[in-house]
């Protein structure tokens, strides 16, 4: 019975393990192991780090145009429990966990579980056959998810678009002043321009300062025609101010 588990999902994922021990520890569930060592919350742990160095380096390498704050941003999204639990439904991964006769019993495994798989799967991968064959595993099913993500957020990220824009063809990096701030401690607005090569462009008001520098990038890509003007992209700052 465990054999021709381990075998329906090996087909599965299209790899076949030299040790298949491993894949049985990433499929077995605390639910249903002697003690939480025996179960896959260990291979979650290590899987949980591969994953993630796996996206970041081709974060890194694809998208070199893109800044720290973005990056981020996408790593957090791509590698959450929703992403990782649809993957683990994708591959039909909950037909051959191992689990304990209450969890067993539900009509759908919880995310937390359905992701947990999907990592710990990843671990016996790699401690199976290397990092190599991880890397082309995760990225076979995590790189639309990647794409689409980045493309979404380098989308709104003004500062960036303009960062870049001006560094290729302005051979100027942006410089963004505060002009002015008003309202109480509790409830400021601030006022920021961009500068480009001694030009300033349109100011911005926002709640905080980043939101107004994007409001400014934003400004100045509107007036170098960089991009379409788009409704609704930011809600209007209230003036605190009588």
């Amino acid at each position: 019975m465990r054999d021709d588990a381990l075998a329906r999902c090996q087909a599965a994922i299209g790899i076949q393990f030299k040790n298949p021990d491993l894949l049985a520890s990433a499929l077995t569930h605390a639910s249903i192991a002697n003690n939480r060592l025996e179960s896959n919350e260990r291979m979650e742990f290590l899987g949980d780090s591969v994953l993630g160095m796996v996206v970041c380096t081709y974060l890194f390498e694809k998208y070199p145009e893109y800044l720290e704050g973005e990056l981020t941003k996408i790593k957090s999204t791509v590698v959450s429990g929703k992403t990782c639990a649809q993957i683990s439904e994708d591959l039909g991964l909950s037909e051959h966990l191992f689990l304990g006769n209450g969890i067993s019993a539900r009509s759908k495994l919880p995310t937390s579980v359905m992701a947990a798989v999907f990592e710990s799967l990843i671990a016996a991968i790699y401690l199976d056959a290397g990092v190599e064959v991880a890397r082309k595993f995760i990225l076979k099913f995590l790189t639309p998810h990647i794409d689409h993500v980045a493309t979404s957020e380098h989308h709104h990220n003004f500062k960036s678009q303009l960062q870049q824009h001006a560094q290729r063809d302005m051979s100027s990096t942006p410089v963004y002043e505060l002009l002015d701030e008003k309202g109480p401690d509790h409830s400021k607005c601030f006022e920021v321009a961009v500068c480009i090569a001694g030009r300033r462009f349109p100011s911005a008001w926002g709640p905080n300062k980043k939101e107004a520098e994007q409001k400014a990038a934003y400004n100045a890509l509107l007036d170098l025609n960089m991009i379409q003007q788009e409704i609704g992209v930011f809600e209007s700052v209230q003036s605190v101010v009588t």
